[in-house]
């Protein structure tokens, strides 16, 4: 196994004994990204890719017909396990063992950092059906200021190396056009960015709410968007690159 993937590891493997996982649903780009899934899941095969200690899973599960979770944190997954029924399996998420077209649906909560983006597009390109569609949220790497926090993340250890230096950019949004013919991409969190570190103090959540909202405008001009916090996405139609 390469280097890299083992520091993955280990990173996950301890942050699975000690960090509880807030509701993602605080941000309006999370309850952006499960209106979205929830309806393109709904009686389906999906696949919970880096699912991690299973935060979504539940809520993938309430929608689709079947659930398949992976993840190299064997840490992560066995919380996962304590958290819903369904199937989690140790696996390599650059180098799957499952057929060809074996899912109707990939959702990808934020893995991508933590991987060979190209490897973990192909191989996300194999497992779905022709009809099949991922759908995600990721990091946004042009923000300049949560790329000084990002940077200090990895001092602290709160990112891997690897990770702080491979979020998602508009190279790999290009990337994505290349294996999928509809591709489109939603942003999230500009100024509201700065509210994140007042949730839990009073009045926090009101700020949130505000520049989110204020938000909703600003990121409809294409010149900002570049330096959204947060981007949702949905891809339908592989192509046979």
């Amino acid at each position: 196994m390469e280097e890299r993937k083992r520091k993955e590891i280990e990173h996950y493997d301890i942050q699975a004994k000690g960090v509880v996982n807030p509701s993602p649903l605080v941000l309006g780009s999370w309850r952006f990204l499960y209106k979205l899934a929830g309806l393109l899941c709904e009686g389906k095969k999906v696949l919970d890719y880096g699912c991690g200690n299973g935060v979504h899973s539940g809520f993938l599960a309430k929608h689709a017909a079947e659930v398949v979770g992976i993840d190299l944190s064997e840490a992560s997954l066995a919380i996962a396990r304590t958290r819903s029924s369904a199937e989690f399996l140790v696996m390599d998420c650059e180098a799957m063992k499952f057929s060809d077209n074996s899912f109707d649906a990939v959702f990808d909560g934020g893995t991508f950092s933590s991987l060979d983006f190209p490897k973990a597009l192909g191989e996300i390109v194999r497992v779905l059906r022709p009809n099949g569609v991922l759908v995600g949220i990721e990091t946004f790497g042009h923000n300049p200021l949560a790329n000084l926090k990002r940077a200090y993340n990895k001092i602290t250890g709160k990112r891997t190396a690897w990770a702080a230096s491979h979020i998602v950019t508009q190279k790999e949004i290009a990337e994505l056009k290349r294996y999928f013919q509809d591709v489109q991409v939603f942003y999230f969190h500009l100024l509201s960015l700065f509210a994140f570190p007042l949730l839990g103090l009073p009045g926090g959540n009101f700020v949130l709410r505000f520049l989110q909202g204020v938000d909703l405008v600003l990121l409809r001009l294409p010149f900002l968007q570049k330096y959204a916090f947060k981007i949702v996405f949905v891809c339908h139609g592989k192509t046979n690159i």
